[in-house]
């Protein structure tokens, strides 16, 4: 059985208690004093085997390990399976890679069509404006590009990007992400936002971000103030399970929602961290209580090195089926799988329609219970079909 983690609970400072509550609820002092190595950690962890050997070598070859000291202090030291830790602390298995994993599995390189902008669907765009993070999750997508240490480096030339937008009236909707864009400095992000809203058919901009959740003291009034000019903007956080929506979280989050921003929430799928359906419950549930509404729950990409955090999609649906009329439906998130190699975003649903009968569809509900729903075929194409009367002459 689970442990219930409904409540908002402080991390509070751990280690860190003689840090003066200024410092600490500086963004700032919590990027200066992120934890590096397995030095650090191991002045505050007893490291398992697979995870002292991949802090020697993946975060050195594949993703490079970084955790801010607020995050750190929501791991559970007597835990090696905690769902934090499993998520932010490197483990030896990162250096397996199996046949059919990739280093680009959403195939964005051979869709960038300026550097750091990707154009894949009609309508809107990819635009990585930097290739570091607060903390790294071990299961990142790009890891190819993000921290620096896996040999690809993410170029990124916003004369080029934003010329590209100029040119390209079809194109209405931008997704700035990374890397995470919060990291930047409140002035460079507001340049990039004043530079999108200068071009006339861009109508939304999407921010992508998991700095409320690894870095929630960055969430300043400053900031919520110079993002609230740039509506309509929209802002997608990434929380993976309800331990991590702490009271500094929620305050964070909070401010986002006071400053007119939609919230959105992006978890992926992982074994053994959330791949259960009370957990997931549990996460929307705390969720819509931070004014935040579910958005996607990702089936993990085939990213190399993380078959230990991949869940069987089978199981993945089985999940949603636990959640669609247990809950609120707008607490309930879309189950999406990336294409390999450049797909896009697949949804994936129970089997809630059982087939097509003559003059009805047979569908299942949230119960199993079996409905028959009359009008399979359509009507209206019969030559035969009389509008006014509604009947077939």
């Amino acid at each position: 059985m689970s442990v219930s983690h409904r409540d908002f609970v402080s991390p509070g400072k751990g280690c860190w208690m003689s840090i003066s509550d200024k410092d600490w609820n500086d963004w700032h002092w919590q990027l200066k004093n992120r934890l590096h190595s397995l030095e650090q950690i191991e002045k505050q962890l007893a490291l398992s085997p697979e995870e002292q050997r991949g802090l020697r070598f993946a975060s050195k070859e594949k993703l490079a390990f970084s955790l801010t000291p607020y995050f750190f202090n929501l791991i559970d030291p007597q835990n090696p399976d905690c769902p934090i830790r499993r998520q932010v602390i490197p483990r030896v298995e990162e250096l397996v890679s199996l046949p059919y994993e990739m280093s680009d599995p959403c195939g964005e390189d051979k869709d960038m069509v300026a550097p750091g902008l990707v154009h894949r669907y009609p309508d809107r765009v990819l635009f990585l404006v930097t290739d570091r993070c607060a903390s790294y999750c071990r299961y990142c997508t790009r890891s190819r590009i993000v921290s620096g240490v896996s040999g690809q480096k993410l170029e990124t030339d916003d004369k080029l990007a934003f010329e590209y937008l100029k040119n390209h009236r079809e194109v209405r909707d931008v997704l700035i992400s990374g890397g995470d864009p919060l990291l930047l400095s409140d002035s460079r992000l507001e340049r990039l936002l004043r530079q999108l809203r200068e071009i006339p058919h861009i109508e939304i901009i999407r921010i992508g971000t998991r700095i409320p959740i690894f870095l929630p003291q960055r969430i300043t009034d400053g900031l919520c103030k110079m993002l609230k000019t740039y509506h309509p903007l929209w802002l997608n956080i990434h929380a993976n399970h309800p331990k991590e929506l702490t009271i500094e979280v929620k305050i964070a989050l909070e401010k986002l929602a006071d400053a007119g921003i939609p919230l959105g929430n992006q978890s992926v799928l992982l074994k053994g961290i959330n791949d259960d359906h009370q957990i997931i419950l549990e996460l929307v549930r705390k969720l819509i209580r931070c004014r935040v509404r579910p958005y996607y729950l990702y089936q993990c990409d085939l990213i190399q090195g993380t078959d230990h955090f991949r869940v069987p999609i089978k199981k993945g649906l089985e999940i949603m089926r636990n959640l669609r009329g247990f809950t609120t439906g707008f607490a309930v998130p879309q189950y999406v799988v990336d294409g390999p190699g450049g797909g896009g975003k697949i949804p994936l649903n129970p089997d809630y329609v059982i087939g097509y009968y003559e003059d009805k569809v047979l569908l299942r509900n949230y119960e199993g219970k079996i409905y028959s729903y009359p009008g399979a075929q359509d009507t209206k194409q019969d030559e035969n079909y009389d509008r006014q009367s509604g009947t077939c002459m």
